[in-house]
């Protein structure tokens, strides 16, 4: 609406020129300005600590899961997935010394395939020689003198994209940052015009600062209406939530995935299956999905024939 007001008022100086008060206009579009930009400043900081906060949950947590301490005949072995900054790899650190060509690692994912890695001498830990490609759900089996000790890896998977966006927040960014955007642009206005006589700069200005709230109004309501209407908000966490309930067989019938709140989600799932399994095996089976605050489970059992 406001988008809409500014641009009718200054399509109408166009055709009707007013007087502008330069000497009065210049420094009240300069104090909206800075009030702006302070806004957008404290709005910002606020939203970049809470969102430092919660990556740093999430981080601990996906460390903790990807972090075992394994009881071996040579004492006790750390087995991790390191990747900060790096490709992920395996990482062993002992408090015995061991040499790489007597270790072996051999991942075993749900779908039976395996994969073996050999390992390397770093400075301190036994360092896998490949990557270790996603994703990280699968039972690591360590082979020490001819022992093996398995290590269950879940990956914790939450929320992208839109599904973890507050729009209470973004909403009130994108209202600073809006007029702030059309502050520089009538304070550009103002200063053409009573430099060069251009009076028509002024209203020019004003509807390209209608275009301006009008576009990211646009996409704040866009994303908004979708959390009304109930409509998918991650579509790459659906298709993971398909392949993990399909990976044993099982078919997942229907899939209804919405946001409960920013970073929070609820899924409703009807799974067919040949199998005697209740819903709390399934359940078990998304327990990895942390954005996944609500779940129902319908399981309609087919006989196989």
């Amino acid at each position: 609406m406001i988008a809409l007001l500014i641009g009718y008022d200054s399509i109408s100086r166009i055709f009707d020129p007013v007087t502008i008060h330069f000497a009065e206009a210049i420094p009240i579009a300069c104090v909206g300005l800075a009030v702006n930009l302070a806004s957008a400043w404290l709005l910002s900081s606020g939203h970049d600590h809470h969102g430092h906060g919660h990556d740093g949950h999430s981080r601990a947590a996906h460390d903790d899961d990807e972090i075992h301490i394994l009881e071996t005949s040579v004492g006790a072995v750390r087995l991790e997935v390191f990747e900060e900054g790096v490709p992920p790899h395996f990482r062993l650190t002992a408090t015995a010394l061991m040499a790489a060509r007597d270790v072996r690692i051999e991942t075993v994912r749900r779908d039976g395939a395996r994969q073996a890695f050999a390992l390397v001498q770093r400075d301190g830990f036994l360092e896998s020689v490949d990557e270790i490609p996603e994703p990280h759900t699968f039972i690591a089996n360590v082979q020490i003198g001819g022992a093996t000790y398995p290590a269950t890896f879940e990956e914790r998977e939450h929320a992208h994209g839109v599904a973890h966006r507050d729009n209470n927040m973004r909403a009130a960014v994108v209202h600073v940052m809006a007029d702030a955007a059309v502050s520089v642009l009538v304070i550009t206005g103002l200063l053409l015009a009573r430099t060069f006589g251009w009076l028509w700069m002024d209203p020019v200005a004003g509807i390209a600062g209608a275009c301006v709230i009008a576009s990211w109004s646009y996409g704040l309501v866009r994303d908004t209406g979708a959390i009304l209407l109930d409509m998918n908000p991650d579509r790459r966490m659906a298709e993971n939530l398909r392949q993990t309930i399909e990976c044993d067989g099982d078919r997942l019938d229907d899939l209804h995935l919405w946001r409960l709140g920013p970073g929070h989600l609820g899924a409703i799932l009807s799974v067919v299956t040949v199998q005697a399994r209740r819903p709390s095996y399934y359940r078990a089976k998304l327990a990895h999905f942390r954005s996944l605050s609500h779940v129902t489970v319908e399981v309609e059992q087919h006989s196989g024939q």
